[in-house]
């Protein structure tokens, strides 16, 4: 096979007008109303105000060193080699697009959009509400109109409509290079959908960030996972970033299994995508703000706890941070 075949083949090209996985991911409409229709989801062990006691801590954003903050859900602050990256900033009251019907916050955000420090990055993963919501992102824009946003192919016209004056779009495997950092958009086995007729019309990823420095033995590498079922496709990310300094895997919405577990990873999966990417540090992310599936919110930590064994595999608080440091030194 051919370089230019084999890149071609690696790639995920629309199928007439719709994006598609290596392995198949379909959201059948009849079992998704068998699980809607049978859901019981449980509270957590000690109730939700307990929970938010346990889970929840007051952020302090520092600037002195590359670091990573938890905001709950999917929602991180990257702070590396001088900016701040946003990943799926998302703070409205639901994870809907009708803020008095779907999922609700059952925990709140770490801090404001108006507390927040400036923002030089937003990488979004994919389109779905628990991810890319509408009202953060105007508020985003407005407050920094030179922000950049990232997000896979379909999604550029969407956030240029939105306010967003600099978007970048990207495919599988792309890379762009912006103020000494590389951005990278990466395969996940997932699906797209915001209303009744744009199943897959989007495409979905995660991001490797890279920081460019002049000495190699500086840079650091931090890999933002996205919405995935696993897939051993995902083992290529972890061939051609070979050093993954931190990882930020979601380990939440895995309930039941039966019809989860296409597009979502359990917290035993994302034990073996930690050691499949051979990564040094991760934090587990995706867990602890909406119910989105039919596990309590406490379960996700609980059996994290279970599986990472001596691995760096880190349940922050929401608002709790973590210093990103190269290899495991």
């Amino acid at each position: 096979m051919s370089d230019k075949q084999q890149k071609k083949d690696e790639k995920t090209y629309p199928t007439g007008q719709k994006f598609a996985n290596y392995e198949s991911v379909k959201i059948n409409f009849v079992e998704a109303c068998r699980w809607y229709l049978s859901r019981k989801v449980l509270p957590p062990s000690e109730g939700y105000e307990m929970f938010n006691q346990k889970w929840c801590e007051p952020i302090a954003v520092s600037f002195t060193h590359d670091r990573v903050w938890w905001l709950g859900h999917s929602k991180s602050l990257i702070h590396l080699n001088g900016k701040m990256i946003f990943t799926d900033p998302v703070f409205s009251h639901r994870a809907s697009p009708l803020q008095f019907l779907g999922p609700k916050r059952r925990t709140l955000p770490a801090m404001s959009i108006e507390q927040l420090p400036n923002i030089d990055f937003i990488v979004i993963s994919h389109n779905h509400y628990d991810h890319l919501d509408y009202g953060s992102i105007r508020k985003l824009v407005i407050r920094f109109p030179n922000i950049v946003v990232l997000v896979p192919l379909g999604l550029k016209n969407k956030l240029m409509k939105w306010g967003a004056k600099h978007v970048i779009e990207l495919e599988w495997w792309d890379s762009v290079e912006i103020n000494k950092l590389t951005f990278t958009a990466t395969p996940a086995k997932h699906w797209s959908k915001r209303g009744l007729f744009d199943v897959n019309k989007a495409l979905w990823c995660g991001w490797v960030i890279q920081s460019n420095r002049d000495d190699v033995n500086q840079s650091k590498t931090v890999y933002f996972m996205g919405d995935t079922g696993y897939s051993k496709i995902l083992r290529q990310i972890g061939e051609r970033f070979p050093r993954i300094d931190m990882a930020l895997i979601p380990i939440g919405a895995y309930a039941p299994r039966w019809f989860m577990q296409s597009q979502h990873i359990d917290p035993k999966q994302a034990i073996q995508l930690f050691d499949e990417l051979n990564c040094s540090r991760a934090i587990a992310i995706h867990w602890g703000t909406f119910e989105l599936a039919d596990e309590p919110l406490d379960e996700p930590p609980k059996l994290l706890y279970q599986y990472r064994e001596e691995r760096l595999f880190h349940l922050l608080k929401i608002g709790g941070s973590l210093y990103i440091k190269q290899g495991i030194s």
